[in-house]
């Protein structure tokens, strides 16, 4: 058994709390499969939760969406020069639009479909990533404002992405932003969305909210911010992975355990096995890290080398309340008792985002509507400056 468990009642909550944090639109990003929750399963709670649109970073991610039966408001923004703008078109799918040839292409594509393409134009404001150059704003503009006056396109909106490296940049890139923003509507274009934030300026920034914030790893409860919880944030964590003891062994002490005997028992113990590996996202990095599971609601160590499909547990002092089949958490709502995912994080020097989003596809996600815990939500009143960027 190798199952993710999705919290829709967290999803739900954790874009409301963002919502009424923000007092305006919200955009929740689902690449990467919803951060590895299960994009198709993370929809419709979204939606339900008070979302206005949701977001992919390529086409592709966006077209299975819609395969997948999901006919909500879907925006992308990273395309290749051979990416199908006319099987965006036709799937009612929004474009990012990051340089004047990318318009042309959107814009030659609409015309061929005969339908009129919706566009958001993304903006440099000083990542260094995608978007149009400053440079290249007003020739973009201008050519976007030829494009609505002819019916070809519709502009929704406009964004950039901050770097999140400090508040004095962060209000530089809102300035260049505020710029953007000027000159589109100096050209006759004022769009209905205006996006900077992601989530740590969403939850750090309100100054940075204009009328729509773009959030990722909020939605699914985890906290963007290096010196806040989820709990002090008022987010509840939308993941439990979960897994279960299929052996059970009696060991002597000065046993060897897993791969070159980097654990020995220092007493006689029991020993359980569980049937998750590297292969399902449970990273290696994690071996005589000081890593833990939940199992039998107890904290118990991770022994022995990771393999690629099974890890071991001492569980030495649990051993006669157990069977096969007792499961094991390996991370989830702390609220709960379970392990945050920010242990691993932490251990690995990594972010919360890279430990979710690397859940392995043998994992199944089942979507649960198990009630919040009623005292798990109360956020902090002080809210930190952000550190890591939304990716």
């Amino acid at each position: 058994m190798r199952i993710a468990e999705i919290s829709l009642p967290a999803v739900r909550h954790n874009v409301r709390r963002i919502k009424e944090l923000s007092g305006g639109q919200v955009i929740v990003v689902v690449k990467a499969d919803g951060y590895g929750h299960g994009a198709a399963i993370i929809a419709q709670a979204a939606m339900d939760g008070g979302a206005t649109m949701l977001a992919t970073a390529d086409l592709e991610e966006s077209l299975r969406l819609r395969e997948a039966g999901v006919e909500v408001p879907l925006l992308c923004w990273l395309h290749g020069p051979r990416t199908d703008f006319g099987a965006a078109i036709e799937h009612r799918i929004e474009l990012g639009v990051n340089n004047l040839a990318q318009l042309d292409a959107i814009a030659e594509a609409a015309r061929a479909a005969g339908l009129q393409a919706t566009v958001q134009l993304k903006v440099d404001t000083g990542l260094s990533r995608n978007g149009i150059q400053p440079s290249d704003w007003d020739v973009v503009f201008a050519r976007a404002a030829e494009l609505v006056a002819e019916g070809t396109i519709s502009v929704r909106g406009i964004f950039s992405h901050l770097a999140n490296a400090g508040a004095d940049a962060d209000r530089a890139q809102a300035a260049n932003f505020d710029e953007a923003i000027a000159l589109l509507a100096a050209h006759g274009v004022e769009p209905e969305m205006r996006h900077l934030a992601a989530s740590a300026a969403t939850l750090s920034s309100p100054h940075l909210h204009y009328d729509t914030v773009r959030i990722g790893v909020a939605a699914y409860g985890l906290s963007p911010l290096a010196d806040k919880t989820s709990a002090q944030l008022g987010l509840v964590p939308a993941m439990t992975l979960k897994s279960e003891i299929v052996a059970l062994r009696g060991v002597p002490a000065g046993t060897g355990v897993s791969y070159g005997y980097n654990h020995v028992c220092e007493t006689a113990t029991t020993l359980a096995l569980v049937p998750m590996g590297y292969a399902d996202g449970m990273p290696r990095a994690l071996n005589g890290s000081g890593a833990w599971v939940t199992v039998a609601g107890e904290h118990r160590p991770i022994v022995g080398r990771i393999g690629m499909d099974q890890f071991i547990v001492d569980v030495g002092p649990l051993a006669g309340r157990l069977e096969l089949g007792e499961p094991v958490v390996l991370f989830g709502d702390p609220e709960r008792g379970a392990p945050p995912v920010e242990i691993w994080a932490g251990l690995m020097r990594t972010i919360n985002y890279e430990i979710i989003v690397g859940i392995g596809p043998r994992v199944l996600r089942v979507p649960v509507e198990e009630p919040l815990a009623p005292d798990a939500v109360e956020p902090d009143e002080a809210i930190a400056e952000p550190v890591r960027s939304d990716a």
